[in-house]
C-alpha cells in the first residue's frame, strides 16, 4: 500500500512547494495530492508532475497525508523521496 510507504520513507517532502521542489529536481519515487485539496493550490503540482511523466496518488484526503507524513495539519501534497 503506497500510503504505508509515505509512512515509513526515510526522506519525504511534505506540502507543495516541497513536493513541486522535489519533483522539479525528479528527486520523487511517489507523489501524493490531497483529493480534496482546493485545485488552484495544487494546479501547479499537477503540471509539473505531467511534464516529468509522474502519476500523483489521490486516493487519500488531506488529513490522512498530513497522518501519514507524521505531522499534526493537513496536507495538500507530498512524495516519497
Amino acid at each position: 500500500m503506497e500510503l504505508d510507504a509515505l509512512k515509513n520513507a526515510a526522506q519525504k517532502a511534505v506540502g507543495v512547494k516541497q513536493t513541486e521542489k522535489a519533483v522539479a529536481k525528479q528527486a520523487v519515487k511517489l507523489v501524493f495530492i490531497g483529493n480534496d485539496a482546493d485545485e488552484h493550490v495544487v494546479e501547479r503540482l499537477r503540471e509539473l508532475c505531467e511534464a516529468n511523466n509522474i502519476a500523483p496518488i489521490t486516493e487519500w484526503n488531506m488529513l490522512e497525508l498530513g497522518r501519514a507524513c507524521g505531522i499534526h495539519v493537513k496536507a495538500a501534497a507530498c512524495a516519497v523521496l
